[in-house]
C-alpha cells in the first residue's frame, strides 16, 4: 500500500512501527496483544515480512515505499527499526515535534520494569554473538529457563511471556540509541573498533551509543585491554582480559582462567580457537557468574562449545590445509582480532578479505598483515586492503580467491576468510558469503 493509500485509511494511528522485517513483526505482535493496532511504514516497496503481516494481522495497515510524515507527527509513539537512522528527515521531524521514538528493546525493558533484574546485556564491535550464545548455554547447563535473542536470533519481544528467569540479549549500537530503561544484572561492552562509519560521524559517536548500556546495568564489565570499553561514569565495575587480573577481576594466571584468586579451568581446555575467543569465554563467565550461574556449568560449556557458523569456523581440512570461515568479520576490528588470535600459529596464514568497507580506515590492519604470508582480496574495497600488503593478489570473486589460495597453501597452513568488510556489494548477507566460501572449498575436491 502506498503512502497515498495509507492517507485514505481514516484517523491517524497512535502508534507507528517504522520498518518491518522480523523486528517490526515482533513489535506488531506485542502491541496487538495489548489492544493497540499500529500502522507499519517501510521505505521498501515490498519489505520482508509483508506476507506474514497480512496473514497474521489483516487489520494492520502497511505503508510501503516511504515514510508518511503526516502520520508520524501525529503519533503518540514511534517504534523504530534499528536499521533506520534517527537522522532520517521524517524521523527528525517527528522528534522535533516531541513525538517519542523508541526501539523494540525499550519496549522489552518497560515490560520488565516492575520485576527484579533478570537481563544480561552484551554489546561491542565484535564477539557479541559468541558471548551471548556462551552465556545462554551456560544458563541452560545450570538448569535455568533462559531466553536468548535481541540482535541475534529471536527478537527480544518474542522472548517475553514464556516464563524465563533470565534473558541474555545481544545489543547493537543502533538498538542502544533508542534504549534507556534496561535493568541489567550485568552488561558488557566487549571491545570498540571502527564500524558503521557510514552511519556515525566518528568513532566517538559510535562509542557513545555503546556506552549507554552501562547506565542501565548493576554491574559494568569492561575489557581492560581496550580502554574505549571503560565506562564513562563511575559505577560497580569488573574487568576481563588475557593477563593476570587484580582484585576480583577475570583473566589468566599460570595457564589457568581465573576469577580473582579462584582458578576456573586450564586455558588449553577451552574449545574455541584463538586468543580473542579465550577473552570471549572470560567475558561470558563473568556475566554468567553475576547471574548466579555455577562454575561447573561455565566450565562444561567452555570446554565443549566450538563456535558459531561464520565466526572463525573451521569448514574443512584439505591436504593438511585448514580452511576457516570468518565471514562475520564485517569490520576491521573483527579481522584484526582473528589475525591476532593466530599470531602463534606455526604454519603460514593466507588471508582472503574485501567487500564493502562502510567507510572504514583499513590502515590499522597493516602491522598484522606483515605476519600474513599472502593476502587475496575481492569486492568493492578489496583494492584498499591489497594496497597494505606487498604482493597482494586481487581477484574477481570467491571462486577465484579459493582457487588461488589452494594453489599457494602448503601442508600445515591456514586459509582464513576474514573480510574486514560488509558483504552487501556481492552477497545478500555475510552468511551467503560464508556459504559460498564453504561451497568453493568443497568444490576443490573435484579439482
Amino acid at each position: 500500500m502506498s503512502s497515498a493509500d495509507v492517507a485514505m485509511t481514516g484517523a491517524a494511528p497512535t502508534h507507528i512501527v517504522l520498518g518491518l522485517g522480523a523486528t517490526g513483526l515482533s513489535v506488531v505482535r506485542y502491541l496487538c496483544a495489548r489492544g493497540i493496532v499500529p500502522m507499519v511504514m517501510d521505505s521498501r516497496d515490498n519489505p520482508p515480512g509483508a506476507a506474514d503481516l497480512a496473514r497474521e494481522f489483516p487489520d494492520v495497515v502497511l505503508g510501503s515505499g516511504g515514510f508518511d510524515c503526516r502520520y508520524l507527527v501525529q503519533a503518540q509513539q514511534i517504534i523504530i527499526s534499528p536499521g533506520i537512522a534517527l537522522s532520517t528527515p521524517e524521523v527528525r521531524a517527528a522528534l522535533d515535534m516531541g513525538i517519542e521514538v523508541i526501539g523494540d528493546i525499550e519496549l522489552f525493558a518497560r515490560d520488565l520494569k516492575d520485576q527484579s533484574p533478570k537481563t544480561i546485556g552484551i554489546t561491542g564491535s565484535n564477539g557479541k554473538s559468541t558471548v551471548t550464545t556462551l552465556v545462554g548455554l551456560m544458563a541452560e547447563a545450570d538448569g535455568k529457563s533462559v531466553g536468548v535473542g535481541g540482535n541475534i536470533g529471536t527478537p527480544a519481544l518474542d522472548l517475553l511471556g514464556k516464563g524465563h528467569e533470565l534473558y541474555v540479549l545481544e545489543l547493537s549500537s543502533f538498538q542502544l540509541e533508542t534504549t534507556q530503561s534496561l535493568n541489567c544484572v550485568a552488561a558488557t561492552c566487549l571491545n570498540i573498533s571502527e564500524d558503521h562509519m557510514d552511519r556515525y560521524t566518528d568513532l566517538v559517536s559510535y562509542r557513545f551509543a555503546k556506552m549507554g548500556l552501562y547506565r542501565q546495568s548493576h554491574l559494568d564489565l569492561y575489557n581492560r585491554e581496550d580502554e574505549l570499553t571503560l565506562p564513562l561514569e563511575p559505577g560497580n565495575r569488573e574487568s576481563f582480559g588475557l593477563d593476570n587480573p587484580q582484585g576480583d577481576d577475570w583473566g589468566i594466571r599460570d595457564g589457568m582462567l581465573v576469577h580473582g584468586t579462584s582458578e576456573i579451568m586450564p586455558v588449553g581446555d577451552v574449545a574455541l580457537i584463538g586468543r580473542h575467543n579465550v577473552a570471549n569465554v572470560l567475558a561470558a563467565m563473568a556475566l554468567a557468574y553475576a547471574a548466579g550461574i555455577s562454575k561447573a556449568a561455565m566450565v562444561k560449556v567452555a570446554a565443549s562449545f566450538a563456535g558459531l557458523s561464520h565466526r572463525c569456523e573451521r569448514v574443512a581440512r584439505r591436504n593438511s590445509v585448514t580452511w576457516v570461515n570468518d565471514s562475520k568479520a564485517t569490520n576491521v576490528g573483527a579481522t584484526a582480532a582473528a589475525l591476532a588470535g593466530l599470531e602463534d600459529y606455526p604454519g603460514k596464514v593466507i588471508l582472503i578479505a574485501g567487500g564493502d568497507g562502510k567507510g572504514a580506515d583499513f590502515s590499522s590492519l597493516q602491522p598484522l598483515l606483515e605476519k600474513v604470508a599472502t593476502v587475496i582480496t575481492l569486492g568493492r574495497d578489496g583494492h584498499r586492503i591489497a594496497a597494505l600488503k606487498e604482493g597482494a593478489i586481487e581477484v574477481q570473486d570467491m571462486a577465484q580467491a579459493v582457487t588461488r589460495a589452494a594453489q599457494l597453501a602448503e601442508a600445515g597452513d591456514i586459509v582464513l576468510l576474514s573480510p574486514a568488510c560488509a558483504s552487501l556489494d556481492m552477497y545478500p548477507h555475510f552468511m551467503a558469503r560464508g556459504d559460498d566460501f564453504r561451497a568453493q572449498v568443497e568444490a576443490l575436491d573435484g579439482q
